[in-house]
């Protein structure tokens, strides 16, 4: 049961990565102005994503100094979602290994 939650956990850390992976290219599409604002959808999703993903970023940019218009708060949440994953992936292996 252990290794479920563990499982379950990792397979949502991974899902977040990939929302905040959508999310950054996003907006360098509307940064870019590949695509546009005024859409319906666009609009919408970027607003959604923002949502998820303000709060993760939030400590980061107070710990941050200011690099001008570049973000590096995504890179560092996702640094730290992947050695979360490694972390996790290896307590369940080991909880595996110990036969528990």
């Amino acid at each position: 049961m252990l290794l479920a939650v563990f499982d379950i956990v990792i397979m949502l850390l991974w899902v977040l990565s990939w929302i905040i992976i959508g999310q950054a290219i996003l907006s360098w599409l509307v940064a870019f102005n590949v695509i546009n604002t005024h859409n319906d959808f666009v609009r919408t999703l970027l607003q959604a994503l923002d949502r998820i993903t303000a709060p993760l970023y939030r400590p980061i940019r107070k710990i941050l100094p200011d690099f001008g218009g570049l973000d590096f708060s995504p890179l560092v949440v996702l640094l730290i979602i992947w050695g979360l994953q490694t972390l996790l992936t290896g307590i369940a292996r080991d909880i595996a290994l110990s036969g528990y």
